[in-house]
């Protein structure tokens, strides 16, 4: 028995893990892959079966967490953007050489033209590397029925799957067909110890064993149901369509062109073959990076043809639409998306009553005392103080790069040297770098600017709430160089003078603005209400 649901692809996900005896996922928030954990920690399948659903310090602990529940023989999911991936490719790519018992899927959202990223960065790239089978699916149904095959793939080869969302089919929704929830598997740890230890001697067996896969896998992909060859008439373009690029195509595919649909990797070196004998011309279609394009280059050899992003015949950097498809397949008459006009621009800013605000205002006040200031940032919704009106952020790179930049700036002569870190990303991957400023006793000043929430990604708990002094102090930091300050109009003055006084400290000192974010603060009361 089935029916069926309107899901955003994140939420198809979440349920496809559910149904397939999901026992844990394990993620840190990041758009646009958050909407997957919250839908699990908020079903009530999961609470029944008591699926683990906290959110993690950061991504490669979510990774190192799954694995220990695939090494006990239950189903694990770890969710995570695709800047994550980053984070947690130690244990990623390990665990392809260790492989795992209990199935293991890795949930990588990619966000090709950077919605709310620093890059675009393609995932597939990652699952490549590590040797394991990839997953991507072009529709929120196929997303829902992909984890349960995730799932199957990762017990039957014994190794990490990795499936692949972007955008647009993460935060898109669809009616998906659901059925009946399978069991989840039982308790049961691995008792192959060499396999899990990775000493030299262990690895290379591991890694050899790995190699020896590679056949198997492949030949999985060409024969997977979520690859489909679709010959047509003759004409002289094929497409080879990979992920939601498959939807693209569909929409403005001129009559007789085959199309070669790609969801499951290693590419189907077989089928692109055959498509290539009856087409003078392929033309790759995929949201990201050519991933795909420069694998059919290299099998077909350089006296064919081959167009996509690297030939610009689609766009070499965002995501795909339909007005490029259609310009690429040489579809005309195509209706182009309308641009909206009169309408003045409105870039992001903080809410109004944010306790970052106060923190900039003091920041800036006292900066602009000295002319040779530099203000490292970090990733989190204070990041927008880099903008008008404040424009108070001199640097943003990745998680945790503010204490560490500072402390290298600092190193190099930089005074005063401050940086600009969030509570969640303090504990996500600040803290090491505080260590090393704490360990070589470098002149810089460490701002956690703590809201009590992961409020960028919509208010997840944050890791280290009510935990910041003791872990500052613990890491070294000198009580007396160590403040807890309410970001408020009414103590400016108050917070100016210990930032004066902190940066003329030829040492490390920590300042943590605290005060609840306004949208968490907002909810809390409006649930409040709605109590009584």
């Amino acid at each position: 028995m089935s029916d069926k649901r309107l899901l955003l692809g994140d939420e198809a996900v979440a349920l496809g893990a559910l149904h397939a005896g999901l026992s844990g996922v394990y993620a840190y928030p990041g758009t646009p892959s958050t909407e997957i954990t919250e839908y699990i920690q908020q079903s009530p399948l999961a609470r029944e079966r008591g699926v683990r659903s906290r959110w993690c310090t950061n991504e490669k602990t979510a990774m190192e967490a799954a694995l220990g529940m695939s090494y006990a023989g239950k189903r694990a999911l770890v969710c995570m953007k695709h800047v994550g991936m980053n984070v947690c490719a130690d244990a990623f790519i390990n665990a392809a050489v260790t492989g795992v018992k209990g199935g293991l899927v890795v949930l990588a959202a990619d966000d090709p033209s950077m919605h709310s990223s620093q890059n675009e960065q393609d995932s597939r790239f990652y699952g490549k590397f590590a040797m394991v089978p990839i997953l991507e699916p072009s529709s929120q149904q196929e997303a829902f029925d992909m984890v349960a095959e995730a799932f199957c793939l990762s017990e039957r080869f014994r190794l990490p799957v990795l499936m692949r969302l972007v955008t647009r089919l993460a935060h898109s929704r669809a009616a998906v067909s659901v059925g009946e929830p399978a069991p989840q598997n039982a308790f049961a740890p691995d008792d192959e110890r060499t396999r899990w230890v990775l000493l030299p001697g262990n690895a290379k067996r591991q890694y050899a064993s790995l190699i020896a896969q590679q056949p198997a896998i492949a030949g999985c992909a060409e024969d997977s149901p979520f690859n489909r060859l679709e010959l047509s008439q003759a004409h002289s373009l094929g497409v080879v369509a990979a992920g939601i690029g498959y939807n693209y195509v569909r929409e403005m595919l001129p009559a007789g062109v085959s199309v070669l649909k790609v969801s499951q990797y290693p590419v189907p070196a077989r089928q692109v073959r055959e498509l290539a004998a009856q087409c003078g011309r392929l033309l790759v279609v995929e949201d990201g990076q050519p991933f795909v394009e420069e694998q059919v280059r290299g099998l077909l050899g350089p006296e064919a043809t081959v167009l996509g992003r690297l030939s610009g015949d689609l766009p070499r950097t965002g995501e795909l639409t339909p007005d490029c498809v259609a310009a690429a397949l040489g579809v005309s008459g195509a209706r182009p998306f309308a641009k909206a006009e009169h309408l003045a621009p409105r870039p992001p800013q903080l809410c109004q009553g944010c306790g970052h605000r106060d923190v900039y205002a003091a920041l800036n006040r006292v900066a602009a005392e000295f002319p040779g200031a530099r203000i490292f940032g970090d990733i989190g919704c204070y990041t927008l103080g880099a903008l008008p009106p404040f424009r108070a952020i001199d640097s943003c790179v990745d998680m945790g790069a503010s204490i560490t930049m500072a402390k290298g700036a600092a190193d190099a002569g930089q005074r005063p040297a401050i940086a600009v870190i969030g509570d969640s990303t303090f504990t996500h991957s600040g803290m090491t770098g505080l260590l090393d400023a704490v360990n070589d006793h470098a002149a810089i000043t460490v701002i956690i600017s703590d809201n009590l929430t992961t409020a960028m990604t919509g208010g997840q708990d944050s890791a280290g709430t009510h935990k910041f002094e003791a872990i500052c102090l613990a890491l070294g930091v000198e009580r007396e160089h160590l403040h807890v300050v309410e970001p408020l109009p009414k103590n400016l003055d108050e917070i100016t003078r210990i930032l004066r006084e902190e940066i003329a400290y030829e040492g490390v000192s920590v300042i943590i603005p605290q005060r609840e974010c306004m949208q968490t603060l907002a909810r809390k009361l409006r649930q409040k209400k709605q109590a009584k």
